[in-house]
């Protein structure tokens, strides 16, 4: 007697079949599109550029070291500094503090007006000697003595002490003068040193207050490039998430759905009618199933 052999096949229902052959196909295809350039640079990651407020900043600080014109490359950076006077934005008013320091300071400051002050007081003074020396002239005459030997006398003594005051007072003067000039080149030094720690303060806000507004939109840009790249990953990864749901919907079908199994004999000839349906019956539902 011949051996019987039997083939088991095991098949899902045809829908699921047709569903999973579908899910392959469109998976292969979208694996098979890879990302062009410009998506792979658009899903990467990107750095905004300075802006021309950050520039500005930059620029007024090379300014205030003394340093020359800046260029900038394509992303916004320093590429070059260009020459300079070398002259930071403080160094003017030290450089007129100093011009009012040293022993001859003060000549700058003895003004004009000073010198006016002087020359008509000296005027007057001299106005009143002529009146004195008239007057006395009139005494010497009136007393018989005028060109006598005291009348000389008197006249050298009052001619002596009158040059002696007139110096004394040329030189309370000028000594004044002398101390209103020191003064003046004291107040001067101060007042431009003052200026001098004033002024980098100054342009240290302004470039802080540039910088900030510069740093603001720069945050801002980096944003909107950050919101970009974050698009064209969602655009790219999009298809492969509707797969993914596809293939969990294709799975959480198929576990509900028995498996058939088809029994065929082969070489000892065909099996009857009702070992075909309780072979395939049993591979369906279970002996348990057909029998109760």
């Amino acid at each position: 007697m011949a051996d019987t052999t039997y083939e088991t096949i095991a098949r899902r229902a045809p829908f699921l079949e047709a569903a999973g052959e579908s899910y392959i196909d469109l998976l292969t295809k979208q694996v098979g599109m890879a990302p062009t350039a410009a998506e792979l640079q658009a899903m990467g990651p990107q750095v905004a550029g300075q802006n021309v407020l950050t520039q500005a900043a930059q620029q007024q600080a090379a300014t205030q070291a003394g340093l020359g014109t800046l260029t900038f490359g394509p992303q916004g950076q320093v590429t070059g500094v260009g020459a300079g006077t070398g002259v930071a934005g403080y160094q003017p008013f030290l450089q007129a503090a100093q011009a009012a320091t040293g022993p001859q300071a003060y000549q700058a400051y003895m003004s004009p007006y000073q010198q006016d002050v002087i020359a008509t007081t000296l005027a007057e003074f001299d106005r009143q000697r002529q009146m004195q020396e008239q007057q006395l002239a009139g005494t010497q005459v009136a007393q018989g003595a005028f060109g006598q030997g005291r009348g000389q006398i008197a006249q050298a003594e009052y001619g002596a002490q009158s040059d002696r005051n007139r110096a004394a007072l040329q030189a309370q003067l000028l000594q004044q003068g002398f101390g209103q000039a020191q003064q003046l080149a004291a107040q001067q030094f101060e007042q431009q040193k003052g200026l001098a720690s004033l002024q980098p303060s100054l342009a240290a806000t302004g470039i802080q207050q540039l910088g900030a507004a510069g740093t603001s939109n720069l945050a801002y840009q980096q944003a909107l490039l950050d919101a970009q790249r974050g698009q064209a990953q969602l655009s790219y990864q999009e298809p492969y998430s509707r797969l993914g749901q596809l293939g969990t919907g294709i799975a959480s079908v198929a576990g509900g759905v028995p498996v058939s199994q088809t029994v065929t004999q082969q070489g000892a000839g065909t099996p009857g009618a009702l070992s075909q349906a309780i072979t395939t019956a049993a591979g369906a539902y279970g002996l348990g199933s057909l029998f109760g």
